[in-house]
């Protein structure tokens, strides 16, 4: 399979949207409340981009119909912002994604309104882990499923969850979805190598239940079979140049959390 490879310049577009994904997300993330609804979310992402002149990367693409992905509870990923009230306990995950120079970033979140229930709170800490576990496994060198043996041992360690198996994260450059495709789980050492301005969107989703999944009438909402609830974390990074990683959309590029697992980032795009 071809993997884009792109320039520092090209890199520098790219952090240009994943700073959009990033601040837009964090807005959403503060306006996360019992009683907003998720179509107030896409309001708010719909006003940043006006403000910063990016384009979205979900609305009309294969049809769909919103700037955001908004799932609540046992809807995992692409449920369709609506006018349902959030309610106390609602487990929410956003995605979203904006192009800027014609680039993309993509990037999740999943947030609980109001009072969180334990068990969702270690749902959410797992599922965000396993990402960064991700990210912190992918060498230039290495090997494209090194980041899915991390991601899935990650969540295995943390007790029992359901991993989807559909759905994985993806290339990401001057289209949203490009090759590879890459799953939440696997053994390492197999795939492409992985080479410097290399980028990808890691997101793993997980459920407190089975991995079984369902989609809904609308042909994009993805629940789980069992009606459990679920969890998304995703952010978009890239191998440098001088081997280290750079996460474009987390605002410190991934600092702060990578460096707790020891990883340091490149300092090419701060």
């Amino acid at each position: 399979m071809a993997i884009q490879i792109k320039s520092i310049e090209q890199l520098k577009s790219m952090r240009k949207a994943g700073l959009v994904v990033a601040h837009a997300l964090g807005l959403m993330k503060d306006a996360i409340a019992v009683g907003v609804t998720t179509r107030q979310l896409d309001a708010i992402a719909v006003a940043y981009l006006n403000e910063t002149g990016a384009t979205p990367s979900f609305l009309n693409y294969h049809g769909y119909p919103a700037v955001i992905c908004a799932s609540i509870n046992h809807q995992i990923v692409h449920g369709i912002p609506n006018d349902r009230p959030i309610k106390d306990g609602d487990l929410v995950s956003i995605d979203f994604g904006a192009i800027v120079e014609g680039w993309h970033g993509d990037s999740a979140i999943s947030v609980v309104a109001g009072n969180v229930d334990p068990h969702d709170q270690h749902l959410m800490d797992t599922c965000e882990e396993s990402m960064w576990a991700g990210i912190a496994a992918a060498k230039v060198g290495g090997h494209l499923t090194d980041m899915s043996f991390a991601i899935e041992s990650y969540i295995n360690s943390q007790g029992k969850y359901g991993i989807l198996r559909e759905y994985g994260g993806h290339g990401i450059g001057t289209e949203m979805h490009m090759e590879p495709h890459i799953l939440n789980y696997g053994k390492a050492g197999l795939g492409p190598t992985l080479k410097a301005g290399m980028s990808f969107a890691i997101e793993p989703m997980i459920t407190r239940g089975g991995e079984r999944m369902v989609v809904l009438d609308d042909e994009w909402t993805v629940v789980s079979a069992d009606k459990s609830r679920g969890a998304h974390f995703e952010h978009t990074f890239a191998l440098l140049p001088d081997g280290k990683p750079f996460v474009l959309t987390a605002i410190d590029g991934g600092k702060e959390r990578l460096g707790a697992l020891g990883i340091e980032i490149s300092p090419l795009l701060s």
